[in-house]
């Protein structure tokens, strides 16, 4: 039996996996479904792929990369730092490739999990990480008429690279993201791009700048002054929680730069007015790019802001009755994010279904241990997302709680480490009144929240308080078994 089962090779297992070895524990296998580590990295090809993060930022700091090539990285050379780590703490023959995971479950007489594969493969541990991650599924959305459609689709998170756009027609369904990222690539090859809008975002400009030889060789030999730029960084982001977790005089700074940007970039009154939110800043994602707005004014794009009613053969039909005419649709549309359940069954004491206890929103204490569950801990997990900083400084807090946790299941040879009931509800309660107060929950529509308006997603506050959330392992909240039966 191993020690430890981690789901999921990319940023967060991987992780996992590293502080597990710094820990002293070796005795650890990751199952990935893939042929390859990466995860969100590995999957997201789409042009213009790229990080709205700082890659100081967006990195680990126990595994600091001097070489950065640019403030923003793209998608490649993310995914060559995940390699990069990877190798260098020597994690490779702890992957097994191919291992999609069907199932998790827990057996009380043993206190192990078990996770089935989908190959047929049987893997059990003493405790098991959950790191597959929020944006590790996607799918076409439930669009009317989508299966009447003849032309090219294709899915932002699964790009088609042998799709050539160029003299195309072609249709971008969401101003997300990533479609602010892809729309400008698209822009430069199609004949024509028609961008189907059904919300506007705020946007502010990414000032990319390159990191010069002189500055990579500094944090090479200087590691300390890596790190200062990493702290400058991170306090600039955690300052902009003021304006975008919460409404505050700040928010409308935020709005008001946001608005001098629009209006700088585009001309139009009318063009403007499409592209200017009617929800608070934060309520859905921000957008950093400094190309969108110029790309939706070249001649050969068009913003469409009529409903969809319906796809149909030869392209998509709005609700004022025009049909475009289009050769392919991109569909950035975003993930199948678990706000609402499990990516696969996860079975716990006397067979209850995580899935079910889901059904109306995840909950979770502090984000990683759900009661029930013993052993069992989530990367990534619950109203764990930041509005405002690095999703990265989010997983280290996580991580080395579980890792501590893991550390005392097996110093101490513990059956069970499931947490009380009440100790999560009691967190939940505090947390969901936290969130009333933020902006993600001020009206708008947004990824974050379930149909019924459950914020299952972010963390209500700075990404210090969060860090100062994890950094405390009360075994006074959990339930410690050393029998021989479960102690509930």
């Amino acid at each position: 039996m191993t020690a430890v089962l981690v789901v999921g090779a990319g940023f967060a297992g991987l992780g996992a996996a590293i502080r597990l070895r710094q820990a002293g524990i070796d005795d650890f296998v990751i199952l990935e479904r893939g042929t390859e580590v990466g995860g969100t990295w590995r999957d997201n090809t789409y042009p213009g792929a790229a990080c709205d993060i700082p890659s100081l930022l967006y990195s680990y700091s126990f595994a600091p990369l001097p070489e950065w090539s640019r403030a923003y990285s793209g998608s490649a050379e993310i995914l060559r730092y995940i390699n990069h780590i990877v190798d260098r703490f020597e994690l490779r023959p702890h992957i097994r490739f191919g291992a999609d995971v069907t199932g998790l479950a827990f057996d009380e007489d043993t206190g192990a999990w078990t996770a089935d594969t989908a190959d047929g493969r049987v893997f059990t541990a003493r405790t098991a990480i959950m790191a597959a991650g929020p944006l590790s599924n996607a799918s076409f959305p439930e669009l009317r008429g989508i299966d009447s459609y003849t032309g090219h689709k294709i899915h932002s998170a699964r790009w088609d690279h042998d799709y050539d756009p160029a003299g195309q027609r072609v249709a971008v369904i969401g101003t997300g993201a990533s479609a602010v990222q892809i729309i400008p690539e698209l822009v430069g090859k199609a004949s024509g791009v028609k961008v189907f809008q059904r919300t506007p975002g705020w946007v502010l400009p990414r000032l990319n700048h390159r990191h010069p030889a002189w500055l990579k060789a500094v944090f090479r030999r200087h590691p300390g002054v890596q790190d200062l730029a990493r702290q400058a960084w991170f306090w600039g982001h955690e300052a902009v929680a003021l304006g975008l977790v919460w409404d505050t005089v700040f928010t409308r700074g935020v709005e008001t730069a946001a608005r001098i940007n629009l209006r700088r970039q585009v001309r139009d009154p009318w063009l403007r007015r499409q592209l200017t939110p009617d929800y608070r800043a934060g309520c859905k994602r921000m957008l950093m790019t400094s190309d969108y707005y110029p790309a939706l004014q070249r001649e050969n794009c068009k913003l469409i802001t009529w409903p969809i009613a319906t796809l149909c053969p030869d392209g998509i039909r709005t609700a004022d009755g025009i049909e475009h005419h289009v050769d392919c649709i991109v569909f950035a549309t975003g993930f199948d994010v678990c706000k609402t359940g499990t990516p696969f069954p996860i079975t716990g004491l006397g067979g209850r279904k995580l899935h079910d206890e889901w059904s109306r929103g995840a909950r979770a204490y502090k984000s990683v241990s759900v009661s029930g569950y013993p052993n069992l801990f989530l990367i990534f997990g619950p109203n764990s997302g930041p509005g405002h900083n690095s999703a990265l400084l989010y997983m280290e807090s996580q991580i080395d709680y579980a890792v501590r946790a893991v550390r005392l299941i097996l110093d101490r040879d513990l059956r069970a480490f499931d947490v009380r009931q009440e100790s999560q509800d009691s967190f939940n309660r505090n947390l969901q009144k936290r969130l009333a107060r933020t902006t993600w929950n001020s009206g708008c529509r947004s990824w974050y929240l379930t149909e019924d308006g459950y914020n299952a997603t972010m963390f209500p506050g700075f990404a210090t308080q969060f860090a100062r959330q994890m950094a405390t392992l009360d075994l006074g909240d959990y339930h410690l078994d050393r029998r021989s039966t479960l102690a509930k």
